[in-house]
């Protein structure tokens, strides 16, 4: 990309984001961007999901203890703990003993998140999607995470988009309440189903009434002819970022523009934790502590 095409590009989403911060030209009237005060500010974390292949299998390597050691070791501001790779059953001593690790070593533990689907109808099925997300807003108030990220979850077979939007609202809705009174944010990534498009997520954001609820940006989940202007106009409803270091655009997959995710989350006023979750291949250990540089960079982190 040219510089003269990158900054043209740059100034039509600087007119988006301005008409985003109004109406999100009409998408999302029934709900206002997230009020911030003061200028824009970030604060670097990394996704336990980025360390998959270390954490998870019948022998890991390693423990969520030690990827909170490599979070430090990076400079980072704080750690993103997946619940995927808790031991099971999770005790509340383990709980506080990744919180003293964090603490000691300067870290915020600025997340967690869960695998929930809230598409099932109600029934045993819905019950334990929504006790299961309740229990880990348990979890991350003994944390001390601030954030957990879910997801909407999918269309089932035989049933209506209509019915399964409303399924998806009332279980969102339902578990807000449940976090409200724990001090516990859910913010809902757009990933798949319902939430894969800008629009797709938007008519859910905007159906969900609560202050404990906004929406975990994921920079590599939407697929369209401009992913970039797809996330500016999510960017006023984020309360969590997590930044791929590659986008899928016009069907062509290339690396991330850090630059210009800095931009757009600037103009939208965003403060708060930018956590990268690394897909790629490679070695994770120096990929990650890489991409963490050039993130820290391009946010000025």
């Amino acid at each position: 990309m040219t510089r003269g095409h990158l900054m043209g590009r740059r100034a039509w989403i600087a007119g988006t984001m301005g008409m985003g911060m109004g109406c999100l030209g009409g998408v999302a009237r029934a709900i206002e961007p997230i009020q911030r005060n003061g200028k824009a500010k970030f604060k670097s974390s990394l996704a336990a999901y980025s360390y998959r292949k270390l954490l998870s299998g019948k022998k890991p390597v390693m423990t969520l203890l030690d990827f909170i050691d490599e979070c430090a070791a990076m400079g980072l501001d704080g750690t993103e703990l997946t619940s995927y790779y808790f031991p099971k059953p999770v005790t509340p001593e383990y709980l506080r003993q990744l919180k003293h690790r964090a603490f000691l070593l300067g870290l915020d533990i600025s997340g967690t998140a869960v695998g929930n689907d809230f598409g099932h109808p109600p029934g045993p099925a819905r019950d334990r999607q929504i006790a299961m997300v309740k229990q880990w807003v348990d979890y991350a108030e003994l944390m001390g995470a601030p954030v957990i990220r879910v997801f909407a979850g999918h269309l089932k077979k035989g049933q209506s988009e209509k019915q399964t939007h409303r399924w998806m609202v009332e279980g969102l809705e339902e578990c807000c309440a449940y976090a409200g009174q724990h001090g516990v944010h859910l913010a809902l990534e757009n990933h798949g189903g319902p939430t894969a498009t800008v629009d797709g997520l938007l008519a859910i954001v905007r159906d969900v009434q609560s202050p404990w609820f906004g929406v975990n940006l994921d920079t590599g989940n939407f697929r369209s002819d401009d992913v970039y202007a797809d996330l500016a106009k999510a960017a006023p409803f984020a309360i969590n970022v997590q930044v791929k270091v590659a986008v899928t655009m016009a069907g062509k997959r290339q690396e991330t523009d850090f630059e210009l995710l800095a931009k757009i989350l600037t103009d939208a006023g965003y403060r708060g934790y930018i956590v990268l979750e690394y897909e790629e291949a490679g070695d994770v250990r120096s990929e990650c502590r890489r991409y963490t540089r050039r993130l820290q960079q391009a946010f000025g982190m």
